[in-house]
């Protein structure tokens, strides 16, 4: 194909159309919406709709590994970009637009080819044995050739192979510790999904491999959210999914995020303990200190992660150290002179409002505003059971799963049948995926499970205490407060005119569990 000057073309109109939409799909977040919309301008009317499943539940599908839509795709990427590619070979001259396209989709064709390499990969690191890394790369160099080692083709550094390998190993391992630590097909459990991707790698995929995958240990997040929600789970994805760079002269990876996770409970230490984990110490820095220790902050190795898990509870004392750390890398260990740096990122998680613990002086301004930059807010269970009806069997399995091994299946349908005989589907689970667990566990031991008994006024004071500390969702403070009006005047009516709201939605509001509680302690009586 050639044009008027007898040059060879790159490509045709409708060939640059395809790579634009093909590097958007390769670069945006694949758990969000985008994914969707460029599959569609992809395919066109060849693109598969799935009227009996809603946005949310294809959103949550690994797409790089089951999408059928996005299968179609890599179908036609290959042909296009492999006549593409013997035009560069033949002489094409791409502008930089072009090129940049064509990286994009060369990326994107490598990680498709590779996709089973890098899974047996993490598998192994897992279980704690070695996969081949020196056969698997010298196959993927090969590969990598193919798209970038062609005469008179400039490849960028970030087109190198063994940041190549290094960003799309980091790619797969996302996927994998997103999808197995987060469950469930909610909008909730896909928000949280999408949500704990951007933290990862950002919004653009691709600035972030170019310039910011060696600074994202810069980055703070903050994981806030009910207990027992998986604040630490949302740590854990994002932590093992840190970028570890390749070596490619001896073919080994330098580090390991599966060793550089550490995990510190603040509430169950005393404050003098807790500086000592985090800083460390040296010998004869207080009464006891018999040796040296190195702490969190100097173990944790570059690309690994120290989660500080309710961050609320810290000592404004603490703050004022921690708050250093972050804003100039720097701390010293209890009993030092010298300064060290800290080479990790750092994670945090409460359940308590800090906007309010900053309003009551409890926690430091400055050091929340170092903190907020990146938020993440787990889901209630309630709400994740209120927008996927088949989601609370799936996550019995895999509790079940985790708990027992092979026979989790078959222990799940056991506390489903359970459930559904004592509790019922409108049971609220104050206590999270975490009491969902226990639940589990107690019908495994003694087919049954006893909730927390909350005695005398409890569940006006508990509805008192949830609004108080900020754990209420909009939806949920209305249902809780229609319901103890409800409790209170027994009439729809009466409560729609105290609310002035509509006397349907009073009704479609009503917790019946909570209304239950509330007229097991006062003996009221429902509207006729």
């Amino acid at each position: 194909m050639y044009n008027e000057r007898g040059q060879v073309t790159f490509v045709t109109p409708e060939e640059l159309d395809f790579l634009q939409n093909f590097s958007g799909l390769g670069s945006c977040n694949p758990f969000g919406p985008d994914r969707e919309r460029f599959e569609r301008l992809l395919l066109g009317p060849a693109f598969v709709s799935h009227p009996e499943e809603s946005l949310h539940e294809l959103l949550v599908r690994d797409p790089y590994r089951r999408g059928t839509n996005f299968h179609q795709v890599l179908r036609l990427a290959e042909e296009r970009l492999g006549a593409v590619r013997d035009r560069l070979a033949a002489g094409a001259q791409p502008d930089a637009r072009e090129l940049t396209l064509y990286q994009d989709a060369g990326l994107l064709m490598l990680y498709r080819r590779h996709v089973d390499g890098f899974t047996n990969l993490i598998r192994a690191a897992e279980e704690g044995g070695r996969s081949s890394v020196r056969g698997f790369y010298r196959q993927f160099r090969r590969e990598w050739a193919h798209f970038f080692d062609i005469p008179g083709l400039r490849v960028p550094a970030l087109f190198e192979p063994a940041h190549v390998f290094a960003c799309l190993y980091q790619i797969q391992r996302a996927y994998h510790h997103i999808f197995r630590f987060i469950v469930g097909q909610s909008p909730a459990s896909a928000r949280l999904r999408a949500a704990v991707w951007d933290s990862i790698f950002t919004h653009d995929l691709r600035r972030y491999a170019t310039t910011l995958y060696p600074r994202m240990s810069d980055m703070t997040t903050l994981i806030t959210g009910p207990s027992g929600t998986g604040k630490e789970l949302v740590a854990r994805a994002i932590a093992l999914s840190a970028y570890v760079p390749f070596d490619e002269e001896r073919e080994v990876f330098r580090g390991s995020p599966l060793a550089s996770f550490h995990p510190l409970n603040l509430s169950a230490l005393p404050s003098t303990l807790i500086e000592s984990e985090l800083f460390g110490h040296r010998r004869g820095a207080f009464t006891g200190a018999v040796g040296d220790r190195r702490g969190w902050l100097e173990q944790c190795e570059p690309g690994g992660s120290v989660f500080l898990d309710e961050i609320g509870e810290l000592d404004p004392e603490i703050q004022v150290k921690l708050l250093r750390v972050l804003e100039t890398r720097g701390f010293r260990a209890l009993g030092d002179t010298a300064d060290q740096r800290f080479r990790g990122r750092i994670l945090a998680a409460t359940n308590r409002d800090l906007a309010r613990e900053v309003a009551e002086g409890r926690f430091r301004e400055d050091f929340y505003y170092r903190l907020c930059s990146d938020i993440i807010v787990t889901p209630s269970l309630r709400e994740q059971l209120a927008g996927a009806p088949g989601l609370m069997d799936e996550m019995l399995r895999f509790l079940a799963r985790r708990i027992v091994g092979e026979a989790g299946d078959e222990l799940a349908g056991e506390v489903s049948v359970w459930i559904a005989e004592n509790l019922g589907e409108a049971y609220p689970w104050p206590g999270n995926i975490r009491e969902l667990e226990q639940c589990v566990r107690s019908v495994l031991i003694r087919r049954r499970y006893q909730p927390l008994q909350v005695v005398a006024s409890g569940a006006r004071d508990e509805a008192v205490r949830a609004f108080a500390s900020g754990s209420f969702t909009a939806d949920e403070l209305l249902s809780r407060y229609c319901t103890l009006v409800y409790a209170d005047v027994g009439s729809y009516q009466e409560v729609a005119r105290r609310l002035e709201i509509d006397r349907r939605t009073v009704k479609s509001r009503i917790d019946p569990v909570l209304l239950s509680r509330l007229r097991g302690e006062t003996g009221g009586s429902s509207e006729a």
